[in-house]
């Protein structure tokens, strides 16, 4: 490539929205805090470095401190450095880079580049002008926009319809976690920051792919695990028509024990594959009885200790039959904690469910009024 003026970019709706490649040059424990969802974290600085120069910042000043980091990324530093952005934009030749503000790293970060006759334009205000943008969207999105929410006791498979329809959002899939106290996934949840910057995305995308009509979300609390969905979005959702999905208590248990039970035993089988400072088998049941722990003060001392005995024959027993005893504690886990807390949720709101049913015309519904 020829080289170029340096050029820049502040259309933060357009980056988002054609999920633009990025490079973010900040150092790692920034990117870390947060970033947006088609970023990757090739930095200018590593930590340590980072470090240094902000407390050379700190006793000798800004040219002191911009002296020392060019001391610091020099020779094959520098050039392994300008090798990774190059490789990158190899790849992405539409990709952009951002620092933090717009500053001295993605100057610099672009002027090494344009060295090497490589154009890549840079992001007017950085990671800040971003995460600002993105705040700004969400709030004014969520003042305007109608919602509809998918509700139904547990096991009753919302997260499968979310999945299958073009103008819904997966909430749980993008705090990863699946709401509940057996949620958690094996891998940990995005920081709140990426958690809302992933869901200010996937609202931009669905907003402009499907404009006018109402975006179906799943009746979530406002915690999802560690993670809360930002107040405007609450807001919203408290506000929204609800839908409601009715399944017989046996097809319930059926999903939560293919869920919970069986997918989640083989998922945690080969994630810990190799690992020996544990097994997958105790990882297991370590992950089944924590979980039932977490709700012990809302079922009461005596019968988590009844419900925990039925957990451990299963876990006991489960290679004998199959895993289907596991049934027996999911049984009256969801009957005497479950479904009680949501009908008395839901009794709260129920002036607002517009429609219920089955899983078939639940969706048929929701199909023909978005």
């Amino acid at each position: 490539m020829n080289k170029t003026e340096p050029t820049t970019t502040n259309d933060y709706r357009e980056l988002l929205l054609q999920q633009t490649p990025m490079i973010d040059v900040r150092a790692p424990v920034e990117y870390a805090k947060g970033a947006l969802p088609s970023a990757i974290n090739l930095p200018f600085i590593n930590d340590e470095e980072r470090h240094l120069i902000g407390i050379c910042y700190k006793e000798k000043g800004q040219q002191a401190a911009i002296n020392l980091g060019h001391e610091m990324v020099n020779g094959d530093t520098k050039k392994s450095r300008v090798q990774a952005w190059q490789q990158f934009l190899e790849q992405h030749p539409n990709a952009v880079l951002y620092c933090a503000r717009g500053g001295l790293r993605s100057q610099l970060s672009q002027q090494w580049l344009a060295d090497a006759g490589i154009k890549c334009p840079r992001i007017e205000g950085g990671y800040k002008s971003l995460r600002t943008f993105v705040l700004q969207y969400l709030g004014d999105a969520c003042a305007i926009q109608n919602f509809t929410l998918l509700s139904g006791m547990t096991g009753t498979g919302k997260t499968d319809i979310i999945k299958t329809l073009n103008n819904s959002i997966d909430l749980e899939g993008h705090a990863n976690h699946k709401g509940s106290s057996f949620g958690r996934a094996l891998t940990e949840q995005p920081t709140q920051i990426d958690f809302e910057n992933h869901l200010t995305s996937a609202l931009l995308g669905v907003r402009e792919k499907h404009p006018g009509q109402r975006i179906i979300l799943e009746d979530e609390s406002r915690n999802i695990g560690i993670r809360h969905l930002p107040d405007v979005v609450n807001l919203a959702m408290a506000a929204s028509d609800m839908v409601v999905i009715d399944l017989p208590i046996e097809e319930r248990i059926d999903k939560l024990w293919q869920e919970y039970v069986v997918e989640r035993y083989a998922e945690t089988i080969a994630y810990y594959q190799g690992h020996h400072e544990i097994s997958g088998e105790l990882a297991f049941s370590d992950y089944l009885i924590d979980s039932l722990l977490r709700v012990k003060k809302r079922l009461g001392g005596q019968r988590t200790t009844e419900i925990l005995a039925l957990m451990e024959a299963a876990i006991e027993c489960q290679h004998s039959d199959d895993f289907r005893s596991h049934r027996h504690w999911l049984r009256a886990i969801t009957e005497d904690y479950y479904d009680p807390m949501y009908l008395y949720q839901l009794n709260k709101r129920k002036d607002r469910v517009v429609f219920r049913g089955d899983q078939q015309s639940v969706v048929e519904w929701l199909q023909e009024n978005s």
